[in-house]
């Protein structure tokens, strides 16, 4: 495949995992990134329905090259991860955890994994890296599973991941809306992720 243009430097990456389009996770992002941008960092959303990722084969050849040989957009996934000076993910919550989309991105990450465990090259240098996770509330498993399969991604990617923002309750698309502390987090967020750190 061709060669991607990496992001430009500080740019903070955005990863809208919902297969919904517009709805109260990505919304949550929008206002996480324009904390960012606010701070004067360039910001890039990922949408990743939009990339029609396939799920992992299982197939192990990224324990003996460090690549993935499914040839789609993840190539460009990979890209941007690995050029991003900080990134952030957002996810609707099913089934107490990440929706399909989601986690295709995430096992497709297996090649992270094999470089440093079956190829022993060194681990990637840390960057910062934040969590928005919406759920709408009643599923007695909660949302943990979410959160926890995200710290695992982040960290074989090589991103530090603090406290995750958590918002129970919104359901329709606007909801949102009707929560401005959590606004006011993820925008917190945002602006600390452009400085490269978490927010305080």
């Amino acid at each position: 495949m061709e060669d991607i243009a990496p992001l430009a430097p500080g740019t903070v990456l955005g990863i809208a995992g919902s297969p919904r389009r517009h709805g109260n996770s990505e919304r949550l992002l929008d206002v996480c990134l324009e904390g960012a941008s606010g701070r004067g960092a360039p910001v890039f959303k990922l949408p990743v329905v939009e990339y029609g990722i396939a799920p992992c084969r299982g197939c192990n050849a990224c324990s003996l090259t460090g690549e993935c040989v499914v040839r789609d957009r993840m190539h460009e996934v990979y890209a941007l991860l690995d050029s991003a000076s900080a990134v952030i993910v957002s996810t609707p919550v099913f089934f107490a955890t990440v929706p399909a989309v989601l986690k295709a991105m995430y096992d497709r990450c297996q090649p992270y994994w094999a470089r440093r465990f079956e190829l022993r090259q060194p681990a990637p240098p840390k960057r910062p890296g934040g969590l928005l996770v919406v759920g709408g509330g009643g599923d007695p498993f909660g949302h943990e599973c979410a959160v926890t399969t995200t710290r695992s991604v982040f960290a074989v990617v090589g991103l530090r991941l603090g406290d995750p923002i958590v918002v129970e309750g919104p359901d329709s698309p606007s909801d949102i809306g009707r929560y401005p502390e959590a606004l006011e987090a993820a925008t917190r967020l945002g602006a600390g992720l452009a400085s490269g750190g978490p927010a305080s």
